[in-house]
């Protein structure tokens, strides 16, 4: 292997094996998170269960990495931007990485007794679910290569679909585990619906115009409010009416105390379209006229 062939392989090169910056930065961001626990583990920060509070935190961060490789495909052709695509593989096996890093720690927590942490995960639902998703995210990795790619050709693709229905079991291992304080997987939710609309968009062909993207906003905000709405229903028996009053507080107050998940996920729709609407009316560079051929 010369190299060239070898500058391939770091996550800071492209294709071709040169320098990208937009691979280096996403590959030191996808890297804070753990550095940043193990700075707080080796500082003695993560309270009275340090293993507990890593799992907790190796979890969400592997959601949060998922939701923003979902987000990957959808923006490069919102925003017409293609070397965003570049990055898709990186983030992906960085969820994995986060995911086989929750279950690693899980099983340190549990001493590595493998016949209970069998016997937890398949008695415990929120378990066998999260076990499930882990699976599915392990498949994707390790076919995410050019060498599976070729392999499975148009199977491919379809194995990759899955990343959706693998996306939903995580959201709901996310928030059972939660239990009494869902703030966070219902927003995460909501952008997983966000980016579910963008999708559908370019999916079934039709026009992404900003009044689209503001409906898609605006509709993946009112989603958001009944998952919040049905699940502390379903969960701790509290109104549904009490908590899509809630959403509608910052209507009257206008106050960050009023603000939701459902909130959060229709202005960052909003401003997706905002960015979109901003790129559409950048002047494109006039295209030189041919010159006509010689005689």
């Amino acid at each position: 292997m010369n190299a060239v062939d070898m500058n391939t392989w770091l996550p800071w090169t492209d294709r071709q094996g040169r320098f990208s910056a937009l691979r280096a930065v996403t590959f030191g961001l996808v890297l804070v998170p753990a550095l940043l626990l193990l700075y707080a583990a080796w500082m003695h920060q993560l309270g009275s269960k340090p293993w507990t509070q890593a799992i907790h935190q190796t979890g969400t961060w592997t959601v949060r990495l998922l939701i923003v490789t979902l987000a990957v495909s959808p923006f490069r052709r919102l925003f017409d931007w293609g070397k965003l695509i570049g990055i898709r593989r990186m983030l992906g096996l960085a969820v994995m990485a986060y995911a086989l890093g929750h279950l690693a720690l899980y099983c340190i927590d549990m001493a590595f007794d493998w016949r209970l942490i069998v016997s937890e995960i398949v008695k415990r639902f929120y378990l066998t679910i999260g076990f499930v998703a882990l699976l599915g995210l392990c498949a994707l990795g390790a076919t995410s290569t050019d060498g599976m790619i070729r392999r499975l050709g148009k199977n491919w693709q379809r194995l990759h679909n899955l990343v959706y229905p693998i996306a939903g079991l995580a959201l709901l291992h996310f928030a059972l585990q939660s239990k009494i304080d869902v703030t966070e997987p219902v927003l995460m939710s909501g952008l997983f619906v966000l980016l579910l609309i963008y999708r559908g968009f370019y999916r079934w062909k039709l026009n992404v115009s900003a009044p689209a993207l503001i409906g898609a906003a605006l509709l993946a905000g009112l989603i958001t409010a009944g998952i919040e709405a049905g699940w502390y229903a379903l969960a701790s028996g509290v109104s549904a009416r009490l908590v899509l009053e809630a959403n509608a507080d910052i209507l009257s107050y206008w106050d960050l105390a009023s603000v939701r998940p459902a909130h959060w996920v229709a202005l960052a729709g909003l401003l997706v379209a905002l960015g979109n609407g901003l790129r559409a009316r950048k002047p494109r560079p006039p295209q030189r006229a041919r010159e006509p051929a010689a005689a």
